[in-house]
Order: C-alpha cells, then sequence, then structure tokens
C-alpha cells in the first residue's frame, strides 16, 4: 500500500480555514500526515502573518510538512528587499498593491495601513521594522516543486516537454497558458494550485487544488494514494476523479 500524501491548495491569508482543513488531515491521517502546501500563503486574505508563523513553526519543529513557493509569496519577497521589486510577470498596471492582487491585505495584517496617501518607501520602511527575519527566511528558501512516487506538487504548473531541472520559476509560479490547455500525459500527475475552479478538479494529467479561498472561497485538501485522489470533505474521502 502506498503511503498517502495530503496536499493543501492556495491559502492566501485565510488562517481559520487552514485550521480546519489541518483538522481534517489529522483526522484522516494522523499527526505526523505527510502534508504538501501549494503556495500563495499570503495576499488578499485577513491573516498571512499567521499563515506564515503556523507554517514556519511546522516545518521547524520537525512536522512531516513541505511547502512550495507561490507567486504572491515571491511578491511580497520581492517588496521586501533592500530595493523593493515588482514582478514583471504582472499585467500592465499592477502591482503588488493593486486591489486584486493583495499586498495591502498582506501588510494590515503586520500592522501596517498602506493608505493611498503614503509613499512606497514608508511603507517599505514600516515593512521591514514588522516583518520579522524568519519569515523572509522561510519565504526566500522555499522550493518550487516536490516529487514523490508518481506525482509533482508545484504551484502553477509546468512547462509541457521540458525536463524538470530545465523548468524556469517564472514558470513554475506563474504559467497558465501552454500547461492548463494541454491534455497529454505528464511523467507525473501533476497537482497545483494557482488558477482558481469551483472545486478540485481532475484533469487526467494534473489535479487543480485552489478552489478559491483567496476571494472567500473554502480551501481544499486532497490525499493521493498512488494514481488515487480524494478530496477530504467533513464526512471523511470523497473520490477525485479525471472528468
Amino acid at each position: 500500500m502506498t503511503d498517502p500524501v495530503y496536499a493543501i491548495g492556495d491559502i492566501h491569508g485565510q488562517l481559520e480555514q487552514l485550521h480546519k482543513v489541518l483538522d481534517k488531515i489529522e483526522r484522516d491521517g494522523g499527526s505526523n500526515a505527510k502534508i504538501v502546501f501549494l503556495g500563495d500563503y499570503v495576499d488578499r486574505g485577513p491573516n498571512s502573518k499567521d499563515v506564515i508563523e503556523l507554517l514556519a513553526d511546522g516545518v521547524k519543529s520537525g512536522k512531516n510538512w513541505h511547502c512550495i513557493l507561490g507567486n504572491h509569496d515571491r511578491m511580497f519577497s520581492m517588496f521586501m528587499e533592500d530595493y523593493p521589486r515588482t514582478d514583471y510577470r504582472l499585467k500592465p498596471g499592477y502591482d503588488w498593491f493593486h486591489e486584486r492582487i493583495g499586498g495591502v491585505e498582506t501588510l494590515a495584517s503586520y500592522g501596517i495601513d498602506a493608505d493611498i496617501d503614503r509613499r512606497i518607501f514608508q511603507l517599505h520602511e514600516d515593512a521591514q521594522e514588522a516583518v520579522p527575519q524568519h519569515h523572509l527566511d522561510f519565504i526566500n528558501n522555499l522550493p518550487l516543486t516536490l516529487t514523490t512516487g508518481e506525482l509533482l506538487f508545484v504551484h502553477a504548473g509546468i512547462r509541457p516537454g521540458v525536463a524538470l531541472e530545465q523548468q524556469t520559476e517564472d514558470d513554475l509560479v506563474w504559467i497558465r497558458e501552454g500547461f492548463l490547455d494541454d491534455p497529454r500525459p505528464h511523467d507525473w500527475l501533476i497537482v497545483h494550485g494557482h488558477t482558481t475552479v469551483p472545486e478540485a478538479t481532475h484533469y487526467g494529467n494534473r489535479v487543480n487544488l485552489d478552489s478559491g479561498a483567496g476571494y472567500g472561497k473554502p480551501l481544499t485538501a486532497a490525499v493521493f494514494e498512488g494514481s488515487e485522489s480524494w478530496v477530504l470533505t467533513d464526512n471523511g474521502r470523497e473520490a477525485l476523479k479525471a472528468e
């Protein structure tokens, strides 16, 4: 029997929902369950700081937790550099503070008011004072992928036909076009988030677990055993089969 691997979709600062899905996982797999977090821990939701603290503490304490970098985590890290950067993969006119991105909410979770009249350098100075270094260390050391058995966990997806060691960070945390519309089998079943869907969906060659927690929708946890997968509900496992 293959040991179960659990995965949690994009959290986006939703601490209460994160606790709920962790409880579901513990009921199903015990306190030492292997869990993969698919990135986007910050932005949009109200508790980015506490989500990062919970995950960093869990990893540090030796829990069987594996956290992957998401594009929103990368944008947070870019802002926290000595000279803040805007991710060039954003659309023209967008930056981390755009209402659709969520940086304002992330800074608010650290007690920083990103009022429209304040300058970026002022927000940056406040953030450097307020954000603990171990939060930044946690984000800056996140891997881009995790492979185990028949599964590859990644935030956004992969560039089809490109060897894993040649994949770019930009694609692994941002890709949509060229991945989502490719029905061909990959070397692994790809488990990802990044692109919001109404509910966890199995497409045959990939499974998308971003069910929209960043927009107030339920956070999803799933469990994988070999080629089989299930969504965890309040009533236990519900089969997640290819469409």
